[in-house]
């Protein structure tokens, strides 16, 4: 883990000095603003990872009956709804500066949108029981549910329509059309950063956590 958390340091050093300093394309419209793309769309990689985890984790407390498992996977969605509330507000600022205003219609924003709020309502759910092991099942069962529909949210159903949103709606994606061989070297050590920043504040969560019911 020390390994992991030097390279996380590494890597994200790395993606805001290089995010900064190192030339970027002039592409139409987005101009010096795609320097945002190192935080914003890594962010979001996180949240999913992370999501993925907790949703991992819920499966195994359903068929363990292990609380340790529930608490893992409640750990995670924690963090990964942290990291999605940062995506949100990243793209909003990004949005201001290329689109023109901080929201707009747009199936990706929107099934974001959707897809927080019902993570919003796992922790409303666990917050309404109080027997753990009660609390475990239901909210386990939602949480896999959950995740089984945040990715058609975020990934298949704004491909179905118009977005504004590169690789959606007809519009190609970053990797065939906008992500050059400049943005790739900052951009890929960020996504990789980035998801180790948000396994170590799980990491650190959880410690607190386990310590918390300990006392």
């Amino acid at each position: 883990m020390k390994i992991l958390k030097i390279l996380c340091v590494i890597l994200l050093t790395y993606t805001v000095s290089a995010g900064i300093i190192f030339d970027v394309p002039k592409l139409p419209i987005l101009n010096e603003t795609i320097r945002v793309l190192y935080f914003h769309v890594p962010m979001w990689f996180t949240m999913i990872f992370l999501l993925f985890l907790s949703s991992i984790n819920a499966y195994k407390f359903i068929t363990s009956g292990d609380l340790s498992y529930d608490l893992k996977s409640y750990n995670y969605a924690n963090v990964g709804v942290f990291f999605g509330v940062l995506g949100i507000i990243s793209g909003m600022i990004w949005a201001k500066y290329t689109w023109g205003t901080y929201w707009t219609n747009d199936p990706k924003l929107n099934g974001s949108a959707v897809g927080l709020l019902i993570y919003f309502s796992y922790f409303v759910l666990r917050s309404s029981v109080d027997d753990e092991s009660k609390k475990g099942k239901i909210s386990s069962v939602y949480n896999i549910l959950a995740f089984s529909m945040l990715i058609p949210l975020i990934f298949i159903l704004p491909r179905l329509t118009d977005s504004l949103h590169p690789g959606n709606g007809g519009n190609p994606g970053f990797n065939v059309y906008d992500l050059n061989s400049q943005l790739r070297i900052v951009f890929y050590p960020a996504v990789i950063g980035f998801i180790l920043l948000g396994i170590w504040i799980a990491d650190l969560r959880l410690r607190v956590l386990k310590l918390k019911n300990k006392l």
